[in-house]
């Protein structure tokens, strides 16, 4: 008896995770809007599970309201009602909205090259369902990673890149996202920079990318060499939405460790591969969580 009600206890557990949905709001900031969605959710039956908001007092022309409500919906009648009654907010407060139900996981592309620590890392954790997502392919522009594909059973897709073949394989990359139907896309150290093309058809904030440097410091492909020749005492990795300025999308997530000089090169690359791993695990979450709000070309990150 007691093993049946242990597992009953996981499988309520379980559905209260997954049944959960989000409301975000971002807009001018207004008297009343944080109150009035609220209500709305609380007349339509939904039980609010938390709430934040945020008011940029900085923001020009005006101060700029960010607000994220996860909600279960367990009691909701009519989801179009509710879809309706947020709509009208929009017009009276004149603010954007979004309403994520949950209903599936959302299916992430990983791209990577030959660096192997990001893609380990992401797969182990949604494999060990620390990511609620589904990684239905890997692309690369190399042969090198396929081990680590089919050691988690997912199809791995190579499109050698030269500067002559690049736009045709990024067409027969695109393709092969599209037909998967794809939320959103992972540079776990794709060496590639990513045509305006490619980005133009991804440009919502689906595409995020981790870069080997604290941003805005030391952009390109040899960031912890730059560092190194500075003789920085910290390096760092950040996670962005990538965007058509190289290394300059709006920062999801971000993290440092200290260096020395008694440390070379390689022991800055070492050191920064585990804030790497960490950084850009932490930034789907935020994603896939619906805790980041994109303003221009700064994020706001609730936690969930």
């Amino acid at each position: 008896m007691g093993a049946f009600r242990h597992s009953s206890s996981l499988q309520r557990v379980a559905k209260q995770l997954g049944d959960r949905a989000t409301l975000r709001v971002l807009g001018p900031d207004r008297k009343g809007i944080v109150a009035a969605c609220s209500d709305l959710l609380n007349r339509h039956g939904c039980s609010i599970v938390s709430s934040e908001h945020y008011t940029d007092y900085s923001a020009t022309p005006h101060s700029m309201l960010f607000q994220r409500i996860l909600f279960d919906p367990e009691g909701l009648r009519d989801r179009s009602e509710v879809k309706t009654k947020v709509q009208e907010l929009e017009r009276k407060f004149g603010v954007k909205t979004k309403i994520d139900w949950r209903d599936k996981s959302p299916k992430v592309a990983v791209l990577v090259s030959k660096h192997d620590h990001c893609l380990w890392e992401l797969l182990l954790r949604q494999q060990a369902k620390e990511l609620d997502c589904e990684i239905p392919l890997i692309i690369s522009n190399h042969e090198n990673l396929r081990h680590v594909a089919d050691t988690f059973q997912i199809p791995y897709y190579v499109f050698p890149v030269t500067p002559e073949t690049k736009l045709e394989q990024e067409q027969a990359q695109l393709a092969l996202i599209e037909a998967h139907d794809i939320d959103v896309i992972v540079l776990a150290r794709y060496m590639q920079v990513l045509s305006k093309h490619f980005l133009s058809r991804y440009a919502d904030s689906q595409i995020i990318n981790i870069h080997h440097s604290f941003l805005p410091a030391f952009l390109g492909g040899r960031a912890y060499h730059q560092a190194h020749d500075r003789g920085v005492k910290l390096i760092g990795a950040t996670a962005h939405y990538a965007t058509l300025d190289l290394d300059q999308g709006p920062i999801i997530a971000q993290d440092v460790v200290a260096v020395s000089h008694r440390d070379g090169p390689h022991d800055f690359v070492r050191k920064g591969r585990g804030l790497e791993r960490n950084v850009l695990v932490r930034a789907l979450q935020a994603h896939l969580d619906q805790c980041v709000l994109v303003y221009n070309t700064k994020c706001v990150v609730f936690s969930d």
